[in-house]
């Protein structure tokens, strides 16, 4: 179950970060609304059969890779930057 915010734009790039830890859905709902409110953070979802990977899309003209993945570790979660697609 993901939430989108907002449709797809022309320069949207998508990113998957690992998520190290092994999340519950509530955790999985709150990581995903508080990416959701940073400026620039389209859509995020948690795949549905690789629970530990986290599907992010962004506009590059408001934020970057960097910085979503640091708003991923101020939730007190350890992650990494697996590829951008």
């Amino acid at each position: 179950m993901g939430t989108t915010q907002g449709c797809s734009i022309k320069n949207e790039v998508d990113i998957v970060v690992k998520v190290d830890q092994l999340l519950d859905e509530q955790y999985k709902h709150r990581v995903e609304y508080y990416l959701l409110k940073a400026a620039g953070i389209l859509h995020v979802q948690f795949d549905k059969f690789r629970q530990h990977l986290l599907i992010i899309g962004y506009d590059p003209a408001q934020t970057n890779s960097s910085a979503i993945l640091k708003q991923i570790k101020q939730q007190r979660l350890s992650a990494q930057l697996i590829v951008g697609i």
